[in-house]
């Protein structure tokens, strides 16, 4: 492979102007198709199979009229000073304006909350529920906006008035203050590392490249896909991050290169040769963890996964094609200062190997040489700490987020908060119980006899007389429980419905099912749980392989692998002190306590796997590169940490800054997720990689390396430490030291 990815390299940057004016059409062509493709739903929490998707794939089928999943609002009116809202003034106001609303388009019901005694018990405060035929995604900015006047005209007759439900879905905006911040520091952690404003402008250029051209094209997919905006800012999240890092180690190498004696063209060649097959390796693990999310069974999880595996892709293919030509663009401006003056031709004495040890003393050589002093020590120093930080994790409760998760100054949020001060905190979360009496004996005394059931269980607060619909072959009731939706109390209640509806079943004859937001939300959080250990099974055995054919080592993917399981522990662990345990909340804009979301830890896995396993390849790579090439196992690490110590850290402080730029946002998944993964890549680089890893390798000195002969000739070997170039095409005895035509001055 690495011969493979050589001639790529020096073709891509011999032909720089074909391939950038590829490039470049390819976004523009996108780009167009992505402004003329119709906006894909909102989070749709689904999940076929489970007794909360087959009672609304039921109520489908038996009230055609409306989407049992469409969107829904709920308009909560409040009488000020703590008057009464029966009060005539009020009345009048709350009546006309449900009788405006009725009138509008896209309205499948309203209800008065005078006639449906939708009242608080002190009279301060009522509901009316507006249900819609078309879903959130669906709905016009006309009836949308015929919404929010109507809310706006009575808050001018002196009523609060707010607006929950999932008519008025947040729409995630990019390009808020936090997100420019993470670039920033990206920016200047580039600027540091190469000392060049125009070196460090590269791995930005190419990473926007890549990630413009993702979200174009989930843009085009969005709609026939059904993906949603959610995936998009994922995608975009996480392609931005491998996108700088995978352009940053192979301009890196380039550099380095260069600095050897090569000219240009060779020394892309090179580049693209070897850290460009540690970027392939790390590519494909990424991918294969994030495509492994399809295992899981979830269909937003798996439309994640899959959007943001395309984006990483693409940000391999922009690494491995588009870096190569801008470097020729770029010229000598890649290169530090000191060496942009073209210097005469002189005869370069054939290099030896020297001892790790002889030159050198950076900070990453010196904290290599104090690992290997005391490898014991700082071994259990980074597996106790990263103990510690994993702790919380053990109180993990999982949920998905509803409107008590957003930002308090946002209407939804008021609007929650008002219905758990007038009826109770389980009022946001009814339970919707679906009666299938088809076949039934008396459709009627089924219903009632399950409402009768429900009415009796302890934690259920009130139910609503049962419905049924025209044929008479299904009724639905509403159960409001006693405790909010997000407790482990309701959890329960679930469970307990259920088992006590197997009574009603073998005394009527008819099947009750357990529905609704509450009801989903429970049954996807069981449903990922019961998935997370074959996921984890599926994701860390192809990658163990994928790490056995890159080092040829049985240690390093056994080390790899426990590592990562060390971070994922102390990722989980931070998330759970800041969201579920409210630790520095303010810090992060946490406003409410509640469970994890119950994709995070699946989702979070799966990305955190992939990522570590990028450090682990550039970092070891330089460390196989310098055994193979004859250096004892203390000084092959010393070497690892003096060639890709820096650009390695660089990397992770710039994927650190992009994921905490998105905490920012209001969206949950993306603050959960940004918080988790930004912790997650600093526990992994700086101890797992930096500390254990290194300590690790000098506790078992050469067995690191070994590997059984019966494997040995079975595993292909793919030089991904450029073994196979050094054979193919040495370097010649009278290279210049940095070769810069004159009549080429782009070119170098």
């Amino acid at each position: 492979m690495a011969t493979f990815l050589y001639r790529i390299g020096r073709w891509t940057f011999r032909r720089r102007r074909l391939v950038g004016s590829l490039w470049l059409a390819a976004l523009v062509l996108v780009g167009v198709a992505a402004t003329a493709a119709e906006p894909g739903p909102e989070n749709e929490f689904s999940l076929p199979g489970t007794e909360a998707q087959q009672a609304f794939d039921l109520l489908n089928e038996r009230f055609p009229g409306a989407d049992a999943q469409g969107a829904e609002a709920r308009l909560v009116f409040q009488a000020p000073d703590g008057r009464r809202i029966t009060a005539g003034p009020h009345r009048e106001t709350v009546e006309d304006t449900i009788d405006q609303l009725a009138r509008g388009d896209q309205i499948a019901s309203v209800t008065d909350p005078y006639a449906a005694d939708a009242v608080s018990e002190d009279r301060t405060v009522a509901y009316a529920t507006l249900s819609y035929t078309e879903q959130s995604s669906g709905l016009t900015d006309a009836t949308t906006t015929a919404l929010r006047d109507a809310a706006e005209a009575a808050r001018g007759t002196g009523l609060t008035v707010e607006i929950g439900g999932s008519a008025l879905e947040p729409q995630e905006e990019l390009g808020g203050s936090t997100e420019l911040v993470g670039l920033a520091v990206a920016a200047l952690v580039l600027i540091v590392t190469f000392g060049s404003v125009v070196a460090a402008g590269l791995p930005l250029l190419t990473a926007l490249v890549g990630v413009a051209s993702g979200f174009c094209l989930i843009a085009v997919l969005a709609d026939p896909l059904g993906l949603s905006s959610t995936t998009s800012i994922l995608a975009i999240m996480l392609g931005l991050a491998v996108g700088i890092d995978y352009a940053l180690f192979i301009a890196f190498r380039y550099r380095s290169e260069r600095a050897e004696g090569r000219d240009p063209e060779e020394a892309a060649g090179r580049a693209v040769g070897t850290a460009g097959t540690a970027v392939v390796f790390a590519g494909l693990t990424v991918i294969i963890a994030l495509a492994g999310l399809t295992v899981v069974g979830v269909p937003i999880l798996t439309r994640m996964g899959l959007a943001a595996a395309g984006t990483v892709a693409l940000a391999v293919l922009v690494a491995l094609t588009l870096v190569p030509p801008l470097l020729g663009f770029f010229g000598r401006r890649m290169l530090p200062r000191g060496r942009r003056v073209p210097r005469r031709p002189t005869p370069m004495p054939t290099p030896t190997p020297t001892p790790a040890d002889a030159g050198g003393s950076g900070l990453g050589v010196r904290w290599a040489r104090f690992v290997l002093r005391r490898p014991l020590a700082v071994l259990l120093a980074a597996v106790v700490g990263l103990g510690v930080v994993a702790v919380p994790a053990l109180s993990l409760e999982l949920g998905l987020p509803g409107d008590e998760s957003l930002p308090a100054d946002t209407t939804q949020r008021r609007a929650y908060d008002l219905l758990s001060e007038g009826y109770g905190p389980g009022f946001n979360g009814p339970l919707l119980v679906v009666v299938d009496t088809a076949e039934a004996a008396d459709p009627q005394r089924a219903a009632e006899l399950t409402a009768r059931t429900l009415a009796d269980l302890e934690g259920i607060a009130s139910v609503d007389a049962p419905v049924l619909d025209e044929a008479g072959d299904t009724a639905v009731l509403t159960a409001v429980p006693e405790t909010a939706p997000n407790t482990a109390e309701t959890g329960d209640l679930v469970h307990t419905i259920r088992d006590e509806a197997g009574d009603v079943e073998a005394d009527t004859g008819a099947e009750v099912l357990v529905t609704g937001s509450t009801a989903m939300n429970i049954d996807i959080s069981q449903a990922l749980a019961d998935a997370l250990i074959p996921y984890l099974s599926i994701v860390v055995g192809l990658a163990v392989l994928l790490l056995l054919v890159v080092f040829r080592s049985l240690l390093v993917p056994v080390k790899a692998t426990l590592g990562f399981l060390l971070s994922v522990g102390a990722a989980l662990g931070t998330v759970v002190a800041v969201f579920q345990w409210g630790w520095a909340a303010d810090v992060f804009g946490v406003d409410q306590t509640a469970p994890v979301m119950s994709l995070m830890p699946t989702f979070l896995i799966g990305v955190v796997f992939g990522l570590a396993m990028d450090y682990e390849v550039f970092l070891l790579t330089r460390m196989r590169e310098a055994h193979v090439h004859g250096e004892d196992a203390h000084q092959a690490v010393v070497s690892g940490f003096r060639h890709s110590g820096r650009v390695v850290a660089a990397a992770a402080f710039i994927m650190i800054s992009v994921f905490a730029g998105f905490i920012g946002l209001t969206d949950p998944v993306i603050k959960t997720l940004g918080v988790g993964l930004a912790a997650a890549i600093a526990f992994d680089a700086f101890v797992v990689r930096m500390a254990i890893g290194p300590a690790v390798l000098g506790l078992f000195g050469h067995r690191a390396w070994w590997l059984p002969r019966s494997l040995e000739r079975v595993l292909p070997n793919v030089h991904v430490e450029g073994e196979a170039l050094s054979r193919t095409r040495p370097l010649p005895a009278a290279e210049p030291a940095v070769r810069v035509p004159q009549s080429q001055s782009s070119g170098g």
